[in-house]
């Protein structure tokens, strides 16, 4: 039984009067706490109504269906970036955050994004059919081509009545006039959209009139650019032997089209700032290589100027030439007969000086005879002089060498015994029983056999 003890009714078991006292505003943080960790952020599909637009620019609606409806609301820097207006009626999926407004304790939807219902299905057909062709290699940027830098004409494949054709017309014009453009009408939105489009390529691939195509339309939304995210525009771009340019939509939107084609441009105004050179910058580096290039030629027809003027200063009559070689050899010849008779005068003077030299150093042939007699007197004197001296000189000598003769002591009656091998014995102790040896005298020589041998 539930006691209120406000009332003084008490519960059997217990009393409720321990229980904490929480303020609605805490309450509610709390439910506003236990809402958003427990709902993640998810789509949710219904149909608005109640569409309000405050003053602020926040949005606020209901979301329902046949059976519940649920409170909404849409900051205004998130509703500034929707592609169309919410309006009451419209089926949309929401991609929202569950929570509680906390002031009125009322249960809503925090919306971030709004797309109309069904556009899930071609978010998902459009990365199935990205992964696919990516997968086969059509994104592959080795198989993208280089765009022409002079293009002799440019294809544009778009609707006659789209103002993307009215922008790149306009772009193609203002930076390069003079280039033809070529229309390949087409549908760019509806159901036999896709099937023009990929007419209109292969027309241009197969009758090769232009350099480069761009394939383009404006901005909006995934719905509106479905045709250039079906797969037989896409393989139409890569069969095409003519490089493209795909500018479609605005710069946050992108297309199968876009990752396929050989360049992509942000807008059609950019495929076609990308198509063609800017004539006007072209112009004005054609002016500078103009004006560097005349410069250049000033200046070689200025050194040019200058080496024929310093050849003319050069260049004489032969006349002329001829008379300043006559006068240098004149002045040659002047100085050549002056250095002569300078140089005979010199030669002169030394023949003079050196005959005087020798005058003086010439010997008397009388003083000479004079001095040759006293010289061969002193010779013949000192000759005989040095004759004496060295007879003395021998006769001492001789009378030396006969006391060391051995053929003097032989005289005496001395002998010299020499053995077999013709040496000479001074010790019997040497010599052998029965050995022959030789006795020299004074005169003559005798072999004899040794009977006994007594050593000292």
């Amino acid at each position: 039984m539930r006691a209120f003890a406000g009332f003084g009714i008490m519960n059997d078991q217990r009393s409720v009067s321990d229980a904490p006292v929480i303020p609605v505003s805490v309450l509610n943080a709390r439910v506003r706490g236990l809402l958003e960790g427990t709902l993640p952020l998810a789509w949710v599909a219904g149909e608005i109504s109640n569409f309000t637009r405050a003053a602020s620019g926040h949005c606020y609606f209901s979301l329902k269906d046949e059976q519940a409806q649920v409170r909404c609301v849409m900051f205004r820097h998130r509703a500034q970036h929707l592609d169309a207006p919410l309006a009451n009626g419209s089926q949309v999926e929401v991609r929202a955050t569950p929570t509680l407004y906390e002031p009125r304790g009322d249960f809503q939807l925090n919306v971030e994004f709004v797309r109309r219902a069904g556009l899930g299905a071609l978010y998902e057909a459009f990365e199935r059919l990205k992964r696919k062709l990516e997968a086969e290699g059509l994104f592959a940027p080795e198989r993208k081509r280089p765009l022409p830098p002079w293009p002799r004409a440019v294809g544009v494949v778009t609707s006659p009545q789209a103002a993307a054709l009215r922008d790149v017309l306009t772009t193609l014009r203002r930076r390069l006039a003079a280039i033809p453009v070529v229309l390949y009408p087409t549908l760019v939105q509806g159901d036999d959209a896709p099937r023009q489009i990929v007419a209109a390529i292969d027309a241009a691939s197969d009758r090769g009139d232009v350099d480069v195509l761009i394939v383009c339309r404006g901005g909006g939304s995934i719905e509106d650019l479905r045709a250039f995210n079906d797969e037989s525009v896409a393989r139409a771009i890569a069969r095409c032997t003519i490089p493209v340019i795909a500018g479609v939509g605005h710069e946050t939107d992108v297309t199968i089209a876009d990752f396929v084609a050989d360049a992509r441009a942000p807008t059609p105004t950019g495929a076609a700032v990308l198509a063609v050179p800017d004539g006007a910058a072209l112009a004005r580096r054609l002016e500078s290589v103009a004006a560097a290039h005349a410069g250049a030629m000033l200046r070689g027809f200025e050194r040019r100027a200058q080496r024929v003027d310093a050849a003319a200063m050069r260049l004489r009559h032969p006349g002329e030439r001829l008379a300043v070689q006559r006068d240098r050899v004149a002045t040659l010849g002047a100085r050549l007969a002056r250095g002569a008779a300078v140089a005979l005068d010199r030669r002169s003077w030394t023949v003079e000086s050196l005959g005087k030299r020798f005058a003086l150093a010439r010997p008397s042939p009388e003083a000479a005879t004079l001095a040759l007699d006293v010289l061969r007197t002193r010779l013949t004197s000192a000759g005989r002089t040095l004759a004496q001296r060295r007879e003395a000189s021998v006769d001492r000598f001789e009378h030396a060498l006969r006391h060391l003769d051995p053929s003097g002591v032989l005289d005496r009656g001395y002998a010299i015994v020499r053995n077999g091998a013709g040496a000479v014995v001074s010790d019997a102790g040497t010599l052998h029983v029965d050995e022959d040896v030789r006795i020299q005298f004074a005169r003559g020589e005798a072999g004899v056999v040794v009977r006994t041998v007594r050593p000292d």
